[in-house]
């Protein structure tokens, strides 16, 4: 396994954790995304299924909501956190690179389908936002969750290590991002943003809407967790990569060692500050 790769299964139950952390913001892309007369759901990649129980609260009951995944363990905690919800929700083991199965899978056309931070790991981006445009009924959308800005949690100088090491770290991370895209198998470049993908598809009248997500001073002890937790994924999957300054991974460490007097975890002055973006488009009719 190099750097670049990503084990999924592994990351299952971060994954879920993240999608119970952001249930709220699912609700409201459910609420703005969902129609009355909608049959046929997708959530495409769907990690802890957080879009797709979203989805089943949001849909009349008549709908049927299909999640699908490429690994087994990360619908294996899908299922759990559904069952839990006692949500309705079918989930498939299904993989983004074979899009020609899922016509079969889902069992006719969708009216939504939504795809979170998925398709960017597509080594032809392009080509899997045309199949998943595909999987589409006439007036049916497709809604593609990607990029934005990344949250922001730290105050510039934090009085260990040089100043400006969140800006650092978001720059390590685009390092990381395109060594991850170069080192796909057939990766192709798509020098254009997402809107422009879903007209590429053959969808009509792209829209991207962006959501501010801000939790100011001072966070709850389950924020300040969150925010933790995922700083130090951040950091291990950079420092695996080889692609943080020795003198920044020193500073990570004494911010991130509980015993330390410098640990975040005690600073009154954390922050969560980021910006999601969703960009929509629909089939003719």
């Amino acid at each position: 396994m190099t750097e670049y790769e990503i084990d999924w299964g592994v990351d299952a139950k971060r994954l879920a954790g993240i999608a119970q952390d952001d249930a709220g913001w699912y609700a409201s892309m459910a609420a703005t995304l969902a129609r009355p007369g909608d049959r046929l759901a997708v959530d495409i990649g769907c990690g802890g299924a957080g879009m797709a129980l979203a989805l089943a609260a949001a849909l009349p009951a008549e709908a049927r909501v299909v999640a699908l995944d490429g690994t087994e363990s990360v619908l294996a905690a899908a299922r759990a956190a559904a069952g839990a919800a006692g949500t309705r929700v079918e989930f498939v083991l299904a993989d983004l690179a074979e899009p020609g199965r899922f016509p079969a899978l889902l069992g006719g056309a969708a009216d939504l389908v939504w795809a979170s931070a998925s398709v960017h790991h597509a080594p032809d981006q392009q080509a899997a936002v045309s199949g998943l445009a595909a999987l589409l009924a006439p007036g049916g959308r497709l809604a593609l969750s990607e990029g934005g800005l990344r949250p922001r949690h730290l105050p510039w100088d934090v009085g260990v290590g040089t100043p400006g090491l969140e800006i650092r770290l978001d720059a390590a991370q685009d390092r990381w991002f395109a060594g991850m895209r170069a080192a796909l198998p057939g990766t192709v470049p798509m020098p254009y943003g997402w809107a422009e993908a879903l007209r590429r598809a053959g969808l009509a009248a792209p829209t991207t809407r962006s959501t501010l997500l801000e939790q100011p001073t001072p966070l709850t002890p389950d924020a300040v967790t969150q925010v933790l937790a995922g700083l130090r994924w951040r950091v291990d999957r950079l420092r695996s990569a080889d692609l943080l300054d020795p003198a920044d991974t020193a500073t990570w460490d004494q911010l991130l060692d509980p015993d330390a007097p410098t640990f975040l975890g005690h600073r009154p002055d954390l922050y969560h500050l980021e910006a999601r973006s969703v960009h929509v488009a629909h089939r003719p009719t």
